[in-house]
């Protein structure tokens, strides 16, 4: 089956009416364990007329052993990229709608400090729903799209982007517990890590508000 790939119809579109788009999509929402992450991808009118990176997709439809090259890619494409973060334990206390969008507003504040204003621009947002209002952003203009991640470019490049940024995270977090797999996982829901949860509780990094399993937890 082919795969559609992203344009720029939309961007170029948005581009006529203001002069940045600043694309956002989320990676690790649905995960067990570990942070969510809010890729954050600038494109203005000159890269709009540049040609989309080879192989750039939504990160769940670039295979594993590409996606760093298509990630780096995309980042020298796009006019400035960011990843904001939100942990487990936030996602605990605020719910995890209200701490995609502390990402989100993390995310902007990193592209604020590289120059950016996203009072300027307009924001994509993969999906349905304004997560980053809620969350206490104020002067944005936000436009949700969905499908954004597989029909946009940018918002394609903040997939991918956040995605390589929080696997390798995750890969690194493994290291300290090495029992629930995450550096295959990712801490997503896999038989391995539901298994290793049973077995021996609830780490720090998992989202314990979550009904993941009758385990008990450890701190």
């Amino acid at each position: 089956m082919t795969v559609a790939e992203p344009r720029l119809t939309l961007e170029r579109r948005l581009l006529k009416e203001h002069p940045i788009v600043i694309a956002c999509d989320e990676v690790g929402r649905g995960a067990l364990a570990g942070p969510v992450a809010v890729g954050a991808a600038v494109i203005d009118a000159p890269r709009s007329r540049k040609r989309i990176p080879q192989g750039l997709r939504d990160s769940k439809l670039v295979p594993e052993l590409r996606r760093a090259d298509v990630a780096a890619r995309a980042a020298s494409w796009v006019s400035a990229s960011a990843v904001g973060w939100s942990s487990s334990a936030e996602i605990d206390e605020i719910g995890i709608m209200r701490a995609l969008g502390l990402a989100t507003i993390r995310a902007l504040a990193d592209l604020r400090a590289h120059g950016i204003v996203p009072e300027e621009a307009i924001v994509i947002l993969d999906g349905n729903y304004d997560y980053i209002t809620p969350a206490g952003a104020t002067g944005l203009l936000v436009r949700p799209v969905i499908k954004a991640d597989r029909d946009c470019a940018s918002a394609a490049a903040a997939s991918v982007i956040a995605k390589v940024a929080r696997d390798a995270l995750m890969t690194r977090l493994h290291d300290d517990e090495p029992v629930y797999g995450w550096a295959r996982n990712k801490g997503y829901a896999s038989p391995d890590h539901r298994d290793a949860i049973r077995s021996h509780g609830l780490s720090a990094q998992h989202r314990a508000s979550w009904s993941i399993a009758d385990a008990p937890t450890l701190f």
